[in-house]
């Protein structure tokens, strides 16, 4: 006999218990109420001499020891009779919690799509199994979201290396390799390399936007836009593109270093993700109890229908412009991830001239504990 069935057992032998005190404390409180009157009237009433208001009946009455005896054999009986009730009564009542039970272990087993789906009559047990049910549903999309990711992480880490294998074997089977071409291969290797720790560094960031915000510290997003701003402002100018701002200040709690990463992000894709000439606004204002940062830029037209695509694993709706490689699909993934993790609301919408335009609303000057309202739900990439 296994410890899981010997505790559910076990409950239903306190739960038959509990029932069974019940139903014969009743018992004999009733008992009490019929047999103490009785004896009562028996014990007024004088040896041979008849109380005048008894009715006269035939055959004989019942003697006080008869009345006794009968509700000894009554308790008596009562009390397999209550257990009986008691334990047919627990058993009904755990009848969903061992239905829950054996799905939860079916789900745990690895079928993530089991549901309990327990029915009528809706009462306390039948909400935990709906509870229960969304949480099934949750950690469903989780597990599916995350093994997606891995599968993807893998592929992404897989491609530079095997590169990088192929260059160095190109390399040393060249039997008249010079210095000159040696050094050519590994300063493409170096290349290689820093793809590699680039992409390594976007995974731990997004590993640590998503763990959750640890440190809660005041800060206005006007004077993060403009550090991140200062240090794209030389990229920006190779590639043509203007860059706007219009700053107020927008204070708000959170932790700086997810926050600028945030910022550093949402710059980089619409700087990444746009064309010759083009142009990036950004703007932070402060209205009621949000403050905004809104990114704004030009690039090439997105379907609204795509929009949502741009939130999945290392999803890109074209090559980075002039085939470079700086990309590596995880900006949004980490903006929405750090949106999340202050409860914040992200906002995307498709500019009809081409580009996107992206809306990050944080709570005005302290952290709300409300459930964030993402418009895309899961990590968003693109």
């Amino acid at each position: 006999m296994t410890p899981q069935t010997l505790a559910r057992r076990s409950l239903q032998t306190r739960l038959a218990l509990a029932y069974a005190a019940g139903i014969y404390a009743a018992g004999v409180f009733v008992l009490v109420l019929v047999a103490v009157p009785l004896a009562s009237i028996n014990a007024a009433t004088p040896k041979g001499h008849p109380s005048s208001s008894a009715i006269t009946e035939t055959g004989p009455g019942i003697s006080l020891p008869q009345l006794l005896m009968g509700s000894a054999v009554a308790l008596v009986i009562l009390i397999p009779v209550a257990l009986a009730l008691g334990w047919f009564v627990a058993g009904r009542f755990l009848r969903p919690l061992r239905a829950i039970t054996a799905t939860a272990k079916i789900i745990s087993a690895g079928d993530l799509h089991r549901r309990l789906a327990l029915g009528e009559p809706t009462d306390e047990l039948t909400e935990l199994g709906h509870t229960l049910d969304d949480l099934f549903a949750r950690l469903q999309a989780s597990f599916d979201a995350q093994r997606h990711f891995v599968a993807n992480a893998s592929h992404e880490l897989r491609t530079p290396l095997a590169g990088l294998r192929t260059l160095l074997e190109v390399a040393l089977a060249d039997p008249d390799a010079d210095t000159e071409t040696l050094r050519s291969a590994c300063q493409e290797a170096l290349a290689l390399g820093g793809h590699q720790e680039r992409l390594v560094q976007a995974l731990l960031a997004l590993a640590t936007s998503e763990r959750g915000v640890t440190r809660w510290d005041t800060l206005d997003l006007a004077h993060i836009v403009e550090g991140v701003l200062a240090t794209r402002r030389d990229q920006a100018a190779v590639t043509g593109i203007d860059l706007a701002e219009h700053l107020t200040p927008a204070v708000t709690t959170g932790d700086p270093r997810l926050i600028e990463s945030l910022v550093a992000n949402l710059i980089d894709n619409a700087i990444r993700h746009n064309h010759a000439d083009g142009h990036v606004k950004v703007t932070t204002q402060t209205s009621g109890t949000q403050v905004a940062l809104t990114v704004a830029n030009s690039g090439p037209v997105i379907p609204g229908n795509q929009i949502q695509r741009l939130f999945q694993p290392f999803q890109k709706l074209a090559p980075d412009r002039h085939g470079r490689r700086d990309g590596y699909g995880l900006g949004l993934a980490i903006v929405n991830a750090v949106t999340q993790a202050h409860h914040a609301t992200l906002t995307t919408s498709a500019r009809p001239g081409g580009g996107l335009s992206i809306t990050v609303q944080f709570a005005h000057g302290s952290p709300t504990r409300t459930a964030c309202r993402s418009r895309w739900p899961g990590p968003g990439r693109r």
